[in-house]
């Protein structure tokens, strides 16, 4: 690990979530509670996969069927899963380089759909062992609409 570049900034931009995702047992019973009790609208499912992401806002819950989805949870973990965070920019490469500059151990960077639909991301992990995606989104004055129309 070197030292970060001088041009690097000190922080992340962090500019919100991106989507939560719950890994469940009870996929029906889920299902139903966050669609009709608290009324997130379904807006993308692969059953194949067992995934069901529900719009909230500009942010998605993601429920995962734990019959399908096997792994084990990390050690800070138990029916969650992982939540990510939307991160200015547009360099992966970039963004995987500032985390090793860091020390912050992390997989490799892929393109994953999110709350604004799919762009690249790296999964990190924090000290007590849970997964937290880092989700590249477009710097505020590039970003197109969101999904449901209008801005802020």
């Amino acid at each position: 690990m070197g030292e970060p570049e001088e041009s690097a900034p000190e922080a992340l931009a962090v500019c919100g979530i991106d989507h939560v995702v719950l890994r469940t047992d009870r996929l029906d019973e889920v299902l139903a509670f966050y669609r009709e009790r608290l009324g997130l609208p379904l807006e993308r499912a692969i059953e194949e996969l067992g995934l069901y992401q529900l719009r909230a806002g500009r942010a998605l819950v993601d429920i995962v069927d734990g019959a399908l989805w096997k792994a084990e949870a990390g050690d800070g973990e138990s029916r969650y899963h992982h939540f990510a965070l939307q991160v200015e920019g547009g360099d992966v490469s970039a963004l995987a380089a500032w985390l090793d500059a860091r020390g912050v151990p992390h997989g490799e960077p892929a393109e994953r759909y999110g709350a604004r639909g799919m762009g690249w991301s790296v999964y990190a992990t924090d000290p007590d062992g849970r997964t937290v995606e880092l989700k590249l989104v477009p710097p505020a004055s590039e970003s197109p609409a969101r999904p449901g129309g209008g801005g802020a």
